[in-house]
């Protein structure tokens, strides 16, 4: 099981989108109410694990229920635990993000804390797609996509790009002081390098 996919219990992707991720996994973790929401697709997970106080179907013969009611993470993290234990390397998350902000902000906090743990572990919903950069990224985007950057870790330090409409030269950003949102594709493949820190990179699809 290389490749899974994890359906928290925010905005949910279009019926495409989670199609379209569907098809590249072969293990599915629905993270409580997750749960709920692949049921509208007409979808079953594998497992569907966390505190179970938002998932609705208590029918187990399709399906594993792994109940985990311990406060001191939230439903992403045990989802991305029960991934890390089954052996996953690329992991695609949806309905991470929309409806309340906390709890927006908690889901890319675990990204954070997840992100070396895996080869590749995406944030995604309906308007793109968002990962943790190496600290030396490349790769081919249509000219015209628009990007995003942001320094998760607070600040994030010799930031160098190329391909992008608005460049930086070995520059700094911070929160509250400066970021790198609503960039554009000038020039393919793009290239991202730095040194400390942790870089967010939203491209919208």
């Amino acid at each position: 099981m290389d490749k899974m996919l994890i359906l928290c219990n925010g905005e949910p992707p279009s019926e495409k989108l989670f199609y379209k991720y569907r098809a590249k996994t072969d293990y599915f973790i629905a993270a409580d109410g997750g749960g709920n929401i692949a049921r509208q697709f007409s979808d079953t997970p594998d497992v569907v694990i966390g505190d179970l106080d938002s998932f609705e179907d208590r029918d187990t013969d399709n399906f594993r229920i792994i109940h985990r009611p311990g406060q001191e993470s939230n439903d992403l993290e045990k989802a991305l635990s029960l991934a890390q234990q089954k052996g996953g390397s690329h992991i695609y998350i949806l309905g991470a993000t929309g409806l309340r902000l906390d709890h927006t902000l908690k889901n890319l906090s675990v990204l954070k804390q997840f992100n070396r743990q895996f080869e590749d572990l995406f944030l995604i919903d309906n308007f793109g797609k968002s990962q943790i950069l190496p600290h030396s990224f490349s790769k081919e985007l249509p000219i015209g996509t628009l990007v995003s950057l942001f320094p998760l870790s607070g600040k994030v330090t010799n930031i160098t790009t190329e391909g992008l409409k608005y460049s930086l030269k070995d520059e700094t950003l911070e929160n509250g002081v400066r970021d790198g949102s609503s960039n554009t594709v000038v020039g393919t493949p793009i290239t991202i390098t730095h040194k400390k820190g942790d870089l967010l990179f939203f491209e919208a699809f």
